[in-house]
């Protein structure tokens, strides 16, 4: 084992220099806060800096991609939006914002799947999706018709999109309104054997046959 000497009490810095450098610090911090995060985050730009440094443009679509979110939520849940004072907090915007980079950063992918339904058969197809991301899809049953239900589930929810009988085909666009796997279920009611055909592209991490 090994002892160190102590330093020297003149060695040490003294308590004008720790309260100067805890200054200093906290003004560099500020300073970082009021230039780079406020603009490029919320798009509040009190120096002009952020707009010379392009960082409140950034800061501008982001902001509108969380109004966007919440108006997707109210419209998908059915509730009240939040009040000036909860939505305009800063931590229920980190956590928006971290939904939307979430939904956004999902790698885009385009696929083709095939299923054959024998009279009476019911069978789905999901994408795994995190809410707020989209996805183009067209299906068609190559000559024959199917009932069908477009909806979701996950963590607890669940949501139908879009309903149909005796349908050849569909297409549009699905946005996830939550975390979960969102998809088609059709169901052949006819006295042949039916083949569904669907292609999709968009944000969503996998696709999958249920049953």
């Amino acid at each position: 084992m090994f002892n160190s000497q102590a330093p020297a009490p003149d060695d040490l810095p003294s308590s004008k220099q720790l309260i100067k450098s805890t200054v200093i610090a906290a003004a560099a911090a500020a300073a970082i806060l009021v230039t780079v995060v406020l603009p490029s985050e919320y798009a509040i730009d009190p120096t002009g800096v952020g707009s010379a440094l392009g960082l409140t443009a950034m800061g501008e679509i982001k902001t509108q991609l969380a109004e966007e979110a919440e108006m997707d939520r109210v419209k998908s849940t059915g509730t009240m939006p939040a009040s000036p004072q909860q939505g305009s907090s800063l931590i229920d915007r980190i956590i928006r914002e971290f939904g939307i980079a979430q939904a956004h950063a999902q790698e885009m992918r385009k696929d083709e799947m095939s299923l054959t339904l024998q009279p009476g058969e019911g069978a789905e197809i999901k994408l795994t999706m995190v809410k707020g991301a989209k996805a183009n899809y067209a299906w068609s049953a190559n000559g024959g018709k199917v009932n069908f239900d477009t909806h979701g589930d996950g963590g607890g929810e669940n949501i139908s999109y879009e309903k149909g009988r005796g349908a050849a085909d569909d297409s549009g666009i699905i946005e996830a309104a939550f975390d979960g796997n969102h998809g088609w279920f059709w169901r052949n009611r006819t006295s042949e054997p039916v083949t569904v055909t669907l292609t999709t592209d968009g944000a969503y991490t996998e696709i999958k046959r249920m049953m």
